[in-house]
């Protein structure tokens, strides 16, 4: 059996648990990222079955919309502001999660890198990654 990923806020006061193993681990450095993270880019675990995520506390959300117009929407904490997970309206069953968010973030292996074309030079991400300029079409 799989071990669950696990994690939350800084303070504790937002939590979840997610039985499955992620179909994607990324970084992303399009510019809604970089200031959502307050650096070069954001990491990310991609899950399915948003159904089977457990989540605790109350956290706040907001929304973003990509290049192409489809809406993220961003949940954080409250208390303590850190950024926690994401879902996507138009593909309601993915949820993805911070990677820092994780309690054991170690868990975290990119697979690749989104938004290339929006990198910053001192933002070094492994060149062994497999990168897409923009977001690759499904």
């Amino acid at each position: 059996m799989t071990q669950s990923y696990s994690g939350g806020c800084a303070c504790g006061a937002n939590r979840y648990d997610i039985p499955s193993e992620p179909v994607s681990q990324l970084h992303c450095q399009c510019r809604d990222c970089q200031r959502m993270s307050g650096t070069g880019h954001g990491s990310y675990l991609a899950f399915l079955g948003r159904g089977d995520v457990t989540l605790t506390g109350e956290a706040k959300h907001w929304e973003t919309a990509d290049d192409s117009g489809s809406v993220k929407t961003r949940a954080f904490c409250s208390n303590c502001g850190s950024p926690v997970y994401m879902t996507f309206p138009s593909m309601p069953d993915v949820f993805a999660i911070h990677a820092a968010s994780l309690d054991d973030p170690s868990r975290f292996s990119p697979q690749k890198v989104m938004y290339h074309s929006r990198h910053l030079a001192w933002d070094v991400i492994d060149p062994a990654l497999t990168t897409f300029e923009k977001m690759p079409t499904r």
